[in-house]
C-alpha cells in the first residue's frame, strides 16, 4: 500500500490554466448554491440570502487561489513536480478541503444565523468536496489530453526518424563523375577541405572516404533535414549517432567516431548545442 502511494504522480503547476480552473469552479458554485440551496437560505430575505451566497463563493474562490495559486508559488521546491506522488496529492487535497470547510463553517457562525450542529458540519464538509472533485476530474482530464498529444507527437518523430534512416544523401559534385548517394545513417562526418569536401562513411563496417567538388554551406543546408547530421566545428559536419566517446582538454573538445581513423574537433560555439543532442 506504501508502495502505491510512493508512486509519481502529475503535480499541475499551470498557473495561467489553474487560475481559469477556480474562476469556472466558482461560477459553478454560484449556480449550485442558487439552484440547489445547500444551506436553505431561501427563506430568508432577499438581501440577507444574497450576501450569504456571495460570501460563500468568494470564500471559496479565495481558498482555492491562495492554496493553489499562492502556496505554490512561494514554495516552489515543496511543490516539485518531479518529486510529487500520490500520497502528496491525497494530503494537499485534504488539505484544500480542510481550509474550505473551516473557512465556510467559521463564516456561517459568524454571521449568527446558522447554529453550530453535525448536520451543518457534515453539509459544509459535503459541499466543500465539490470543487475539489471537480479539480481532479479537470486536472485527470487536462494530464490525459497533454499525454495523448505528447505521444501523438513522439511517435510522429519515431516515424520521422525511421523514414530518415531510409533516406539517401546525394552530394553533387561540380564534377559530375565524383558525385556521390549514400544513405544517411551511414555517413560518419563530413570535412571541409579547401573547394573540396571530404566524406566519410561505414559501407559493410568498413571506413570510406571520397573527395567532392563542392562547399560545406552547400551540404550543411541539405543536412539541416536529418536530425543526426550537425555542424560541430566550421569545417566538419558529424553523425552524432555515430559518437562513441568523447574526449577533453585545454584545447577544446574531441569526438571518437565508429571505426573513424582519426577524432573530429568541436568548436566553442558549438559545445552547447553538440552537448544537448547528446
Amino acid at each position: 500500500m506504501f508502495g502505491f502511494l510512493k508512486k509519481p504522480y502529475p503535480f499541475n503547476d499551470d498557473l495561467k490554466q489553474n487560475a481559469k480552473v477556480i474562476f469556472f469552479i466558482s461560477i459553478g458554485i454560484l449556480i449550485f448554491l442558487i439552484v440547489f440551496d445547500p444551506f436553505e437560505v431561501s427563506s430568508f430575505v432577499t438581501r440577507d440570502k444574497f450576501y450569504i451566497i456571495i460570501a460563500l463563493v468568494v470564500i471559496i474562490f479565495l481558498a482555492l487561489s491562495i492554496n493553489i495559486l499562492f502556496i505554490p508559488s512561494m514554495f516552489p521546491k515543496l511543490f516539485d513536480r518531479n518529486k510529487w506522488t500520490i500520497l502528496r496529492e491525497i494530503l494537499w487535497n485534504s488539505w484544500i478541503l480542510f481550509t474550505i470547510s473551516a473557512s465556510c463553517f467559521v463564516f456561517l457562525q459568524l454571521t449568527g444565523i446558522f447554529y453550530f450542529d453535525v448536520m451543518l458540519i457534515f453539509k459544509i464538509i459535503l459541499y466543500a468536496l465539490l470543487p475539489i472533485s471537480i479539480l481532479i476530474v479537470i486536472n485527470q482530464d487536462r494530464m490525459l489530453r497533454l499525454n495523448l498529444k505528447t505521444a501523438l507527437e513522439l511517435n510522429r518523430k519515431l516515424e520521422e526518424r525511421k523514414s530518415n534512416y531510409d533516406k539517401m544523401f546525394f552530394f553533387e559534385s561540380d564534377y559530375i563523375k565524383d558525385s556521390l548517394s549514400i544513405k544517411a545513417t551511414s555517413i560518419l562526418f563530413i570535412k571541409s577541405a579547401n573547394n573540396y569536401i571530404e566524406v566519410c562513411w561505414l559501407e559493410d563496417k568498413k571506413t570510406m572516404t571520397q573527395l567532392i567538388r563542392s562547399s560545406l554551406k552547400k551540404v550543411e543546408e541539405k543536412a539541416k533535414e536529418f536530425r543526426f547530421l550537425v555542424k560541430c566545428h566550421r569545417s566538419y559536419i558529424v553523425n552524432i549517432d555515430k559518437i562513441e566517446k568523447v574526449d577533453g582538454n585545454y584545447l577544446g573538445y574531441k569526438l571518437y567516431l565508429t571505426y573513424a581513423n582519426a577524432p573530429v574537433p568541436v568548436s566553442q560555439n558549438y559545445i552547447e548545442k553538440i552537448k544537448e543532442l547528446i
